[in-house]
């Protein structure tokens, strides 16, 4: 059984721009389907997955994930007519009367929504495939898929939060023997993703995009200030459920379609909003803080009461907020569940894999085992890399290594000496975490560290952390977490232990927090070798890591990509699987 999972909706934005001219470029991203991708199931085993915006280089891109679905047939040997099903991760068709009931909605359905609409990209991309192997999967099914048949676990509580999918912004369903039996749903009316992003918009940043810089400015700001208009905006009610009033406000159609009445009222009872290219200030900083807050105490009860109603003390997450790495934290820490499980690529390109998972396991086949540190992506040749230095010969200096060993051992010095390098290898990563293939590293302990790199290559807000990657083993030796506990996604913030903050100062977040990954031998052996000789050297199995590109590109995926990007920035050296290469006005290695 071969099933090809996608996710996006390619018409979405050009539709917004037809019927709504003349709106700020940031106002566009208030639309449905973005971060469009490809999945692919063989036999229940998940064998390759990539987000389009990694082969069209747009960010977020919702366009038809062409790139990624020839990146995912060619890479497994698979023809389009060895695939038994395409699963599309939206189904609006029992919506279609809604839609009906006003001509702009009633075109948006056919042109972006509709299964004919989907069904056209598809044949484009892979001409004469038979319409009815086609099939469409409720999103948030899609999203419960995705976490529960990665879970490794047989029952547990499955619970998807995002912005929307067709209608719903929060479902909890009971998971268990291949199934996924819904419980509970909030409306898109109360969805606290969508207020985030409205706020994160508010505050001059991107809708649908920026939602991750909100969570890191949080903690420079005192939430007490703005506490009582988000107590009042977002009201936890007995039943563990959440009622969003301002969100209700929106009742004309351009109002629903932009959220003009919300906007309007965060305008005139929250703080003006702040233009893009405008300083941030304390004001902005504290609205930060109160709007973090209040996410964590919506997420606190939603997972608190489900759980606790159906008794279930397993939680696997996904949809875009569960990729909020403060709330997991304290959920993580809350004691409402014994284990929890983030699905990594939780947001839409995930819901693709989701898709193929679902449509597999209705066929009768699926393999429920925890998803590894998911390196799903394109791996390069020899062959490859060799291309992309022979286009810039004359420019760098390249030394071979025979093996793994050589290659870390003076990947380690260089990091040790307060070297910059980026490290690729091996296959992408899929999801927005770069896990150590492709990544730009350092040492965390050096104090400028995180300014020098900001400067160099990220060209990002200040305010932003950087995450530490370390070794399984000695993850309780320099974060307040019990030995051995496992964060390989990079998906949740733990506290830096108290004594190490002063030496860790370019992974120490002004709360003392750090978005951690975890490195076993296991699921990420090489970049664990890595980080092992560092920790020969350092003392500390330990690096600051972050991913391999610039500011509003997606991460690298070909070797050409990676040498670009680093003769653009500032890295001092780009480790090439087994050869590093550096700028020839450098002294060699």
């Amino acid at each position: 059984m071969i099933v090809l999972g996608i996710s996006g909706f390619e018409n979405a934005i050009s539709f917004k721009r037809s019927h709504w001219p003349g709106l700020e470029e940031r106002e566009y991203r208030i639309s449905q389907g973005h971060d469009s991708a490809a999945a692919l199931v063989i036999n229940g085993e998940i064998v390759a997955a990539a987000a389009e915006e990694r082969f069209s280089r747009q960010k977020h891109t919702g366009s038809f994930p062409i790139g990624a679905t020839h990146f995912c047939l060619s890479t497994s040997g698979i023809k389009p007519d060895d695939i038994d099903e395409i699963a599309h991760s939206f189904d609006y068709s029992p919506y279609r009367q809604i839609f009906l009931m006003d001509p702009i909605s009633a075109e948006q359905f056919r042109l972006v929504f509709s299964r004919d609409a989907v069904f056209e990209q598809i044949t484009r991309a892979l001409t004469s495939f038979p319409e009815d192997r086609f099939r469409q999967v409720n999103h948030h099914l899609a999203h419960g898929a995705s976490a529960y048949f990665t879970s490794g676990w047989q029952e547990c509580l499955v619970i998807v939060i995002d912005g929307m999918g067709e209608a719903q912004s929060m479902t909890a369903y009971h998971a268990h023997d291949n199934q996924l039996d819904k419980l509970e749903e909030l409306s898109a009316s109360d969805s606290i993703g969508i207020l985030y992003s409205l706020v994160t918009l508010h505050l001059g940043f991107d809708f649908n995009s920026d939602e991750y810089k909100i969570m890191g400015l949080a903690p420079y700001g005192d939430p007490s200030r703005f506490r009582p208009f988000f107590k009042q905006a977002v009201k936890l009610l007995e039943d563990g459920r959440i009622r969003i009033p301002l969100l209700r406000l929106n009742q004309a159609r351009d109002e629903r379609e932009n959220y003009g009445a919300t906007r309007r009222y965060l305008q005139d009872h929250l703080i003006p909003c702040r233009s893009p290219d405008s300083e941030i200030a304390d004001v902005h900083r504290d609205v930060a803080a109160a709007l973090q807050e209040c996410l964590d105490e919506v997420i606190l009860h939603l997972c608190e009461h489900v759980g606790r109603a159906a008794g279930l003390r397993r939680l696997a997450l996904a949809g875009g907020v569960a990729l909020n790495c403060t709330a997991n934290g304290k959920l993580l820490h809350s004691g409402y569940f014994d284990e929890i499980y983030v699905q990594p690529a939780a947001g839409d390109d995930g819901s693709a894999l989701g898709a193929a998972l679902w449509r597999a396991s209705q066929n009768g086949i699926v393999r429920n085992v925890r998803m590894p540190v998911p390196f799903l992506g394109p791996a390069s040749s020899f062959e490859e890399i060799e291309r992309a230095l022979e286009y810039c010969r004359e420019r760098i200096a390249v030394t071979r290594f025979n093996t793994l060993h050589e290659t870390c051992s003076e990947a380690a010095k260089l990091i040790r000496d307060g070297r910059v390098i980026a490290w690729y290898r091996g296959r992408m990563e899929f999801g927005p975490r770069a896990l150590g293939h492709r990544s730009i590293l350092a040492d965390p302990g050096h104090p400028e560290m995180r300014d020098r790199i900001n400067a160099m290559v990220k060209m990002r807000e200040a305010f932003r952390p950087f995450a530490p990657a370390v070794s399984l083993e000695q993850v309780d030796k320099w974060f307040n977490v019990p030995p051995c506990s496992e964060f390989p996604y990079m998906i949740v913030t733990v506290d830096v232990r108290e004594e190490h903050r002063a030496a860790l100062p370019a992974i120490t977040h002004v709360n003392g927090s750090a978005r951690v990954q975890t490195v076993s031998k296991k699921d990420n052996s090489e970049f664990h070798a890595l980080l092992k000789e560092v920790g020969k050297l350092t003392g500390r199995e330990m690096v600051l890591n972050t991913s391999f590109n610039v500011k509003g590109q997606p991460i690298v995926n070909t070797p050409r990509e990676a040498v670009d990007t680093f003769l653009g920035t500032g890295i001092e050296y780009l480790f090439l699987e087994n050869t590093v290469i550096q700028r020839r006005s450098s002294h060699h290695v």
